[in-house]
Formats: structure tokens, C-alpha cells, sequence
């Protein structure tokens, strides 16, 4: 039997083990089903058996070996979007690779086991060819990975520190600009316009900065102290709020909320995950942030109506440099405005607090960012390892509830009973 009619005739066997070694991949393929993990091979393998049976001149053998091949214009191949489709889901360059190396390793033994039990001398040398190869691909693409990985990072930080210098001059100018009686009265706008888009910027920057840190390996720095979370939830709410008069924001807080937290970084993950609630939720719907204490914990929630974030899209919300959300409802220059790292920041702030970041997204209920929070602080989530003596925290005597709307013009009135930090 002819290999191209072997795979035409067991592509239901070559794809379970395609399925079974693409489960293997982690931790995108954790969340994926076995149409996703399957995701274009049948349309690969056919495509495969189609070229080998195909006739083909020496030149056009040696033009494909080399990637040389034509692709038709305006048509991609099952093989292009499997390769779109696996960068959505997560994948990185040396797991997309290893899909095609374990698939070729796959079709060989199967079509080596069909065609007899004896053992084909020419048949196993090739065999132990294709693997030193693969090997050695794997061994390129992950050192290439790496190399560019690194490349791009210390790009970004070189960027991110150089552009503080000129920022600054922009911000400094702007100021002395706003000071009464240096700019007409019909001017104070545009001034009004810069020191905003100042601060954006820095924003953006910063954002670059801690992603940089993080690749390079140095972590985002947290320095917890005993503190009450609803004043951190107040402030973050407040400062949202007065950017962004025209949105409507409920805050919701129940129980004792004191733990052991940074409150200027976690202040940082509520202003990112308030200001994604403001570009992709629906407008005129509320946006709620909530805070309640339970036994051990300090559960955070922040809510928006916008439309349901795809499941795929939900695999790498939290991954760096990527805008998941672009096929949905947004303004226009919401992408602007970002450059796909405030959920990553958040997640590697949560985490250093030795914490729980997730998201659900439904039509029902909206888009909810959770974040739950130890009550003392024992480390970085993935080590576990202490950096701080957990302090002693009281039960508080009383409860701490506000709801807030713009109607109410930001103010509150908690419990006067409740202790400040």
C-alpha cells in the first residue's frame, strides 16, 4: 500500500494520536476540546496525501523540501490557519513544531507496522534519520525561541526607559502651561488634552517596564503590609470614576477585608481590570466592583455587561502583547490606548501576592474578573515560599457596605466604626 493511500484510509488513527500528543502540550491545550486539538490536521493530512500522489519535476520536489512551494494567491492553506489558529490558542513556535514532528514520526511507524511485521532495513534507517532531524529542529527553534524572546524584551525595555526622558519634558511643559494667565482661556483644552494623554502614556510605559521585568526574570515587585482592602477598592473607584465621568460605576463591599497586600500594586490590578471593564463594556450598563471577606480569603470582583468574551479568546486573555477582543463592539481607538499587557500585569501582581486571578464570560452574566487574595501573606503562588511573618489580624467588629453611582456624585458613607490601616 502506497503511503498516500495509507493515510487516506487511517487518517481516523493518525489523528487520534495527533489529538493524544496535542493534549500533551500544555497549558494552552489544557482548556481545549478534541475538535480544537484537531483543529485543521484532517484537512493537513489530506493535503499531504494529495502532494504525494500528485506527479512533480525534480525542481518542484527540491522547491518544496526547501519551502519553496507556490501557494496560490488569496488562498491560504489548512496549514497557515492551523498556525493562525494555534497562536490564538496560546501555542508557542516549539509546540506548533513538535505537532508536525511527532505527526510525521506518527505516520511512519503506523504505515511501518501495516506494511509488514519484518523489519525494512531502508524503511528504519530513514526512520532514525527523520528523528536525529527532528531532533535537532527542536534543539533550533528553541534556542531561535529564546534568542528572540530576549531580543524583543530588551528592545522594549530600552524603549520603555528612553521614552520616560521626552515624556517628561511633555508633562513639565504642560504644567507650566496650566499655570493661570500663560494660555488663552480658548487653549486650556488642548492642555487639558496633553497632560491626559501624558499620563496615558505613562501608563503605557509602565506597563512595558513590568512586563520587561517579569521576562527578564526579576519579577514584579510586592511589599505587603496589613491592610484594609475597601480603601483600596474606595481610592482605585474614586480615581476611575473622576477619569471617566460619563461611566457608570457601582461599589459594592461586605465584611472584614483586612489582609496582608500591597495597596499601591493591587490598587494597580483594580485600575486595570476597571479601565478593560470601561473599553469593552457595553455603554451606559454599570460597571460593579465588589470586595467581600470569607474565612481565609478576600474575594474582588469586577463586572461588566459587554458582550461575551469567545472561549478561545478566554485561553490567552491574560498573555502578554495580545488584544483578544478586537472582533468585538469597542471604540475606536480603544486599541490606542493599549499595547495587551494590563491583564498580564494584573495576573503576575495577583500571583505575587500568592493569589487567584481568573475570568468567566458569559451573555448571562457578563464578563467577571475575580480575584481572590490570602489573608496572609505566604509567597508567591507558584513557590509557596514565605518572603514575610504573616501578621496577626483581627476579626473587625463591624461590616463595610457602599454602593456608589455617578447619580451620587462618589460619595459614600461607610461604617464610621471601621478602622483605617
Amino acid at each position: 500500500m502506497t503511503l498516500a493511500k495509507f493515510i487516506n484510509e487511517n487518517i481516523d488513527s493518525i489523528l487520534t494520536e495527533w489529538e493524544a500528543f496535542a493534549l500533551t502540550l500544555r497549558p494552552p491545550a489544557e482548556t481545549m476540546s478534541a475538535l480544537a486539538l484537531r483543529n485543521h490536521a484532517k484537512e493537513i493530512l489530506l493535503a499531504i496525501a494529495r502532494d504525494i500522489d500528485a506527479a512533480q519535476t525534480d525542481a518542484q520536489q527540491a522547491d518544496k523540501s526547501k519551502g519553496w512551494a507556490p501557494v496560490l494567491e488569496g488562498k491560504e492553506t489548512a496549514a497557515a490557519t492551523h498556525g493562525a489558529l494555534r497562536h490564538l490558542a496560546g501555542f508557542d513556535l516549539r509546540q506548533l513544531a513538535a505537532e508536525y514532528r511527532a505527526l510525521r514520526a506518527s505516520v511512519l511507524k503506523l504505515w511501518r507496522e501495516h506494511q509488514s511485521r519484518q523489519e525494512d532495513p531502508l524503511l528504519t534507517e530513514m526512520t532514525r534519520f527523520n528523528e536525529a532531524v527532528d531532533q535537532a529542529l527542536a534543539e533550533s527553534v528553541a534556542r531561535y525561541s529564546d534568542e528572540v524572546a530576549r531580543s524583543r524584551d530588551t528592545f522594549l525595555a530600552i524603549l520603555g526607559h528612553d521614552l520616560r526622558s521626552p515624556l517628561s519634558a511633555v508633562s513639565m511643559s504642560a504644567h507650566y502651561l496650566a499655570i493661570p494667565g500663560r494660555v488663552a482661556a480658548e487653549g486650556l483644552p488642548a492642555v487639558v488634552r496633553i497632560k491626559q494623554s501624558v499620563l496615558t502614556m505613562n501608563l503605557m510605559i509602565r506597563d512595558l517596564l513590568e512586563y520587561t521585568r517579569t521576562r527578564l526574570g526579576k519579577g514584579i515587585p510586592v511589599t505587603p503590609m496589613p491592610y484594609d482592602i475597601g480603601y483600596v477598592c474606595e481610592s482605585t473607584h474614586d480615581e476611575v470614576q473622576a477619569a471617566h465621568p460619563d461611566c457608570v460605576f457601582d461599589l459594592e463591599m461586605a465584611g472584614d477585608l483586612r489582609a496582608q497586600v500591597d495597596p499601591a500594586r493591587l490598587g494597580q490590578v483594580l485600575s486595570n481590570l476597571l479601565n478593560n471593564a470601561i473599553q469593552y463594556g457595553t455603554k451606559g450598563l454599570p460597571i460593579t466592583l465588589s470586595a467581600r471577606g470569607e474565612a481565609d480569603t478576600v474575594v474582588i470582583e469586577v463586572v461588566n455587561q459587554g458582550p461575551a468574551i469567545p472561549a478561545d479568546a478566554l485561553q490567552v486573555i491574560f498573555d502578554p502583547l495580545v488584544q483578544v477582543r478586537a472582533e468585538l463592539p469597542a471604540p475606536i481607538d480603544a486599541l490606542s490606548t493599549s499595547v495587551g499587557l494590563g491583564l498580564f500585569i494584573a495576573q503576575e501582581i495577583v500571583m505575587g501576592h500568592g493569589g487567584t486571578l481568573r475570568v468567566e464570560s458569559s451573555d448571562a452574566k457578563g464578563t467577571v474578573f475575580t480575584i481572590e487574595l490570602p489573608r496572609t501573606f505566604k509567597g508567591r503562588r507558584e513557590t509557596g515560599k514565605a518572603h514575610l511573618a504573616p501578621p496577626t489580624i483581627q476579626p473587625a467588629k463591624t461590616s463595610v457596605r457602599a454602593r456608589r453611582s455617578p447619580a451620587t456624585n462618589g460619595t459614600t458613607t461607610p461604617d464610621p466604626t471601621s478602622k483605617k490601616p
